[in-house]
């Protein structure tokens, strides 16, 4: 049998035959002069380890007797998702509609200002949104616009409506989420960054692809605005998974939940139309290597990261998410590219959230 020293930790390596068994053998260690005992008592104590008590149970097997009780009064997974999706079918909000519609229009080269306004005309607020925004420092016409026929001239149908389509969101992600405590601003200002940052990169390297960028970086933590009710439910689940700083709080939906927000927040984008390649972006954008080279989710977790990095976030957890490897080379950026967009994210959203009393 091996023993060995517990001073210098030298192996020996000891004949059982010459060993005096049922008993305690001592021996002194050659290189140390250290005392080593070996214990073949078959009645000892110490043969039977101790049995482990409720206090001595490592914090790996407390989050899964934890998680085992919610998950036995809650519903999770597939369960989980078909009530929401059930809930929302028949009370869709205005705002991805909004969006949906004016994205088709931005894709239409022969659409026209009427198109456009007619996606907003219903919606007083969004029309007061516009105008807000198109009155920006950020597209250097404060003051100037009057009317979306006068923002259109001034920026533009494509421009107007990017514009329209961040008015839209505003009211939609602007919530205060409780389960993941985030206030009212948070969830807004980070969905933002995310948008600019995506079309950003998308601007520098696939041009064709700048509007739906946009917009899979407005929506793609649509989900969590699904899931916070479910969250909050299980807050004090949540908080035991994540107490020892170690662990993501999209690592915690998917233990806790059966499913994160990107799942959720992809389906949902299905059911308002938003188009495929997008759907598989906002799915995808923690882990783009699972997209199947979707450009879109590869810009978006970019972006994703970029945004956490400039401190405009979405949880304490934020120091936690990396970025992929490979994801930089995949999009052609190069390390100093990150800063640029970084700068550029960082103003734009001070800028537009200013306007709209968010920042």
């Amino acid at each position: 049998m091996k023993v060995d020293c517990p001073s210098c930790h030298k192996v020996y390596n000891i004949r059982e035959e010459l060993l005096k068994i049922g008993k305690e053998t001592t021996f002194k260690c050659e290189d140390c002069n250290g005392i080593i005992k070996i214990d073949l008592r078959s009645n000892s104590k110490k043969d039977v380890p101790p049995r482990p008590s409720q206090t001595t149970i490592n914090e790996k097997q407390k989050k899964s007797v934890q998680l085992k009780k919610y998950a036995e009064k809650q519903p999770r997974g597939q369960s989980l998702k078909s009530k929401i999706l059930q809930i929302l079918m028949g009370r869709l909000p205005v705002m991805p509609q909004i969006v949906v519609k004016a994205q088709e229009v931005m894709s239409d080269p022969s659409s026209s200002l009427k198109d456009l306004a007619r996606v907003i005309e219903t919606d007083q607020g969004i029309v007061t949104r516009t105008l807000v925004l198109a009155n920006s420092a950020y597209y250097g016409l404060a003051g100037k616009v009057s009317s979306i026929q006068h923002a259109s001239v001034l920026l533009g149908n494509k421009t107007l409506g990017e514009v329209i389509i961040m008015a839209g969101a505003s009211g939609f992600l602007n919530k205060t989420l409780k389960g993941y405590g985030l206030d009212s601003k948070i969830l807004w200002r980070h969905s933002l960054a995310v948008a600019f940052g995506s079309k950003f990169i998308a601007r520098k390297k696939f041009p064709e692809l700048e509007n739906d960028a946009l917009v899979a970086g407005l929506m793609h933590d649509a989900g969590k605005i699904m899931l916070d009710q479910h969250v909050f439910e299980r807050k004090e689940a949540f908080e035991e998974f994540m107490r020892d700083g170690q662990e993501t709080f999209l690592r915690a939906e998917k233990e806790i939940l059966g499913l994160d927000h990107s799942e959720i927040g992809s389906e949902i984008c299905k059911i308002w139309g938003i188009p495929e390649s997008l759907t598989i972006a906002i799915r995808y954008h923690h882990y783009p290597s699972l997209s199947k080279d979707n450009w879109l989710a590869y810009i978006v977790h970019v972006a994703n990261s970029i945004a956490m990095m400039s401190g405009i976030g979405s949880g304490i957890d934020d120091e936690l998410y990396q970025i992929e490897v490979g994801a930089m080379e995949f999009l052609g950026l190069e390390k100093g590219d990150e800063d640029d967009i970084m700068s550029e994210v960082s103003e734009s959203v001070k800028r537009i959230g200013e306007e709209l009393g968010e920042a």
